[in-house]
């Protein structure tokens, strides 16, 4: 669904990512891996057009889509959950779902309602301004504003940050739902989370990938996950 071929992306003359290639399958969850400041959040905005890459191509579902505005890139069915959410603090639940909203008529598409079976709390503050909302219902409700779009892919960029062991494992829990329907790509620091949802992992460091395996490859190389990841 999702092919990067060898992008390289700068920040003004700073480059970030060299000669990166990736590829995330339909009906996959794919998630990267790596310390703070090695270019996960950087390749997601490669993607999403916001820092677009300077040479390399972006394909979704085979159409190459680097060079296209942002606002273009998410029309194609691309929804993004950003580090920090990105919530509207001043609008309430039930506008924060709402605002972005499309696709509503489609067949099995997500609406409020489903949005809220997904996430019942969120129907208990639908009323409730978003800033008084707990981080956790935060990171659901972005979640769900993000599903509201109605996307092909899901992009979450630290779903499991500043939020409870709890609601970390039902955010894991969702994530292994939304497979059914979409497909997922994910950066996080959490490394049992990112193993417990994802079908295959990149490994990021200094802007390249230096190393991809399944999960179950991972948990069991502990020379992989001490020197990249600092996990024992």
């Amino acid at each position: 669904m999702l092919k990067l071929d060898k992008i390289n992306t700068y920040y003004f003359t700073r480059h970030v990512l060299w000669d990166l290639s990736m590829e995330v399958p339909k009906g996959s969850v794919v998630a990267m891996l790596g310390r703070n400041g090695m270019g996960k959040t950087t390749i997601m905005r490669s993607i999403l057009g916001l820092t677009p890459p300077r040479d390399g191509a972006i394909y979704f579902e085979g159409e190459q889509i680097n060079g296209l505005e942002p606002h273009k890139i998410s029309h194609k069915g691309i929804a993004y959950v950003p580090q920090g959410r990105g919530i509207f603090a001043s609008l309430t639940v039930k506008e924060n779902l709402t605002v972005g909203a499309r696709g509503q008529n489609a067949p099995n598409a997500w609406t409020l309602e489903r949005v809220y079976e997904l996430f019942p709390i969120l129907k208990e503050r639908e009323n409730f301004h978003a800033n008084l909302l707990s981080g956790g219902e935060q990171q659901m409700l972005a979640i769900g504003r993000a599903l509201m779009t109605n996307p092909k892919l899901l992009i979450m960029d630290e779903p499991s940050e500043g939020i409870a062991p709890l609601v970390i494992k039902q955010i894991g829990e969702v994530i292994c739902q939304l497979k059914d329907n979409f497909t997922v790509f994910l950066a996080e620091q959490n490394f049992n989370m990112a193993l417990s949802v994802a079908d295959y992992i990149y490994i990021i460091s200094n802007g390249t990938i230096v190393h991809q395996c399944t999960p179950d490859e991972l948990r069991c190389d502990e020379e992989t996950k001490q020197k990249w990841l600092g996990v024992s």
